[in-house]
């Protein structure tokens, strides 16, 4: 175990001493990702898989490790950890930019043989359903981890390679009907594992965003521009051109990164806000650029929730703060309320199971104290019994839950409970 996170544990035995149920929950989840899902390979990287499942999401593996980063100035161990990953992330990306999910070796295991891509897929790709925010999180993760180390070491060769085929695979998904070669078709499973439209997805025109497969959930998107997604987009844009510029020198880098961040960001703002007849201008969760959108939220991030998390706008932003009130109503067709719990859920889990990861954002992206105080006990109340986080949970029976073993939902929890500690806030919150 990292020494960072020992001290960490230590400092909770003092801080949660009065709370023990948390500190039991706490020392449980926060370093569950380094003790059950890390794996330090032969070859300097890091293999970590998001639990009961044995493949490595490029999204959960990155917000997995995102917490531990603000520990790892003066950890060598855990700074191996980040950059092995680090470096295994940018290697799957060039292997196959459209794929989510990666196997430890060149196996072949996947979850399905689906219809995408002729030859067949790389022996290394666990999945290929393609979304934005797979390749938002690795150049996230970079970047936090240079500002908070100072290191430059994930900015190799294999980064600048990866970088750049990322900015051409979003320049190409902004006319995804023209110029996209990617398809994706699955012939087993529920609708929300395939794309329609002979795996091409539903007609979309021109906005500026960049057009996305499917949802951080891994169900299809109705309309091809996710916009959470592209705000993620917009924000780590915005990093690789600081980069680019302070770390790569490349100036054309920096000027396409910029200048895509740009148009992606008029996209949003002109295709991505309606106005709703009881909130106002809200955000969308997904839009087609033809006047069709879709108005929910998703429990899993990037989410509409998560927007302040992300970095593209401040909690106090006026169309956050109705896009919140929306999703967090009866309004928004995934918000459930039962007789144990509320929240944010997703057609990725059965109707009336919220997830905690969604409860977790809502409190880190809350201003109000009395709001993430009643969240926190939420948390602790809805565990199952088990002391773990888990994906989604009947808002009736917490005991009747989704994955027994999810380490990002863990993770999270972990995060929001440290920053808690550290504002010296979660004794007045659990009075």
């Amino acid at each position: 175990m990292p020494q960072s996170i020992q001290a960490v544990l230590a400092l909770a035995e003092t801080e949660l001493a009065a709370h023990p149920k948390l500190l039991h929950m706490f020392k449980q989840c926060f370093p569950n990702t380094l003790e059950t899902t890390t794996r330090l390979m032969d070859d300097g990287t890091s293999f970590v898989f998001t639990g009961d499942i044995p493949a490595m999401w490029l999204r959960d593996s990155s917000a997995q490790v995102r917490p531990y980063i603000q520990l790892a100035s003066e950890d060598p161990e855990l700074r191996r950890i980040i950059e092995g990953l680090l470096k295994r992330q940018f290697q799957c990306i060039l292997i196959d930019p459209y794929a989510n999910a990666f196997n430890e070796e060149a196996n072949d295991n996947r979850y399905e043989n689906d219809i995408t891509e002729l030859p067949a897929p790389s022996p290394w790709v666990w999945e290929r359903k393609y979304e934005i925010d797979s390749l938002c999180y690795p150049i996230q993760i970079s970047y936090l981890y240079w500002k908070q180390t100072g290191s430059t070491a994930a900015f190799d060769e294999t980064f600048k390679q990866a970088a750049a085929l990322i900015l051409q695979l979003w320049r190409t998904e902004q006319k995804h009907v023209e110029e996209s070669p990617y398809r994706f078709t699955r012939l087993s499973g529920p609708p929300s594992d395939t794309i329609h439209n002979n795996g091409m997805g539903a007609p979309v025109s021109y906005t500026g965003m960049t057009w996305s497969g499917f949802r951080p959930s891994d169900d299809a998107c109705a309309y091809g521009y996710l916009v959470p997604a592209n705000m993620f987009a917009s924000v780590v844009l915005g990093y690789l051109a600081e980069i680019a510029s302070e770390v790569l020198g490349d100036a054309s880098m920096q000027s396409e990164a910029l200048a895509l961040q740009e148009e992606i960001d008029v996209g949003i703002h002109d295709f991505g806000i309606c106005k709703h007849p009881v909130y106002g201008d809200i955000f969308a969760y997904e839009t087609d650029g033809q006047g069709n959108y879709t108005l929910m939220d998703d429990a899993n991030v990037p989410s509409l929730l998560s927007i302040p998390y992300l970095g593209y706008a401040a909690k106090d932003d006026p169309i956050y703060l109705n896009t919140r009130r929306f999703i967090l109503s009866k309004d928004n067709p995934y918000y459930y309320e039962g007789s144990v719990a509320k929240g944010i859920g997703s057609p990725h889990t059965p109707p009336r199971y919220i997830w905690h990861i969604s409860l977790v954002m809502q409190a880190l992206t809350s201003t109000d104290d009395q709001e993430i105080a009643e969240l926190v006990k939420l948390l602790i109340a809805t565990d199952g019994d088990t002391g773990f986080m888990h994906e989604g949970f009947s808002v009736d029976d917490p005991t009747q839950f989704t994955r027994s073993w999810f380490a990002w939902a863990n993770t999270l929890f972990g995060e929001l409970i440290l920053k808690l500690i550290h504002e010296k806030k979660i004794g007045a919150m659990l009075a």
